[in-house]
């Protein structure tokens, strides 16, 4: 795993190369709000080390992000009057991932027409359910 890409923004931003607003930083973890956000006070927590997903992250690290991503989310809903909070991380392109740096989402809610959705589709209805669990048991 490399420690830096010279190539990945969330890199120059950790390094200071591009400027950031930043609301929270320590040896491992920066915190910055997001310059495009979809709703007032989107926020962004990534690694300061480049790992490409959630999935290929060290877990102390993880656990330090997700740490401060719960601290930024019960201030939103404090300070900044969110009514709710989404937080998230995308892995890979078809999940949504279009910078490839671990980074969790930090989205403060304040309507459900705020402008942002996430939704869930229950399409799979004839999906066998045992079969997928024991898909995924098994590696477990």
């Amino acid at each position: 795993m490399k420690n830096f890409d010279p190539k990945c923004v969330f890199c120059k931003i950790a390094d200071g190369t591009i400027s950031s607003y930043k609301i929270y930083e320590d040896d491992d973890i920066l915190a910055f709000l997001d310059v495009n956000p979809v709703t007032y006070g989107h926020a962004l927590v990534i690694s300061k080390k480049h790992y490409e997903t959630f999935l290929s992250t060290p877990k102390d690290i993880m656990h330090k992000a997700f740490d401060v991503a719960q601290r930024i989310g019960q201030v939103q809903i404090k300070e900044l009057g969110a009514k709710g909070v989404n937080i998230l991380t995308n892995c890979y392109e078809p999940a949504g991932q279009t910078i490839r740096h671990f980074h969790i989402h930090v989205i403060p809610r304040y309507e459900a027409t705020d402008g942002f959705k996430l939704e869930f589709h229950s399409e799979l209805k004839s999906l066998c359910l045992p079969e997928v669990l024991e898909k995924i048991k098994k590696d477990l």
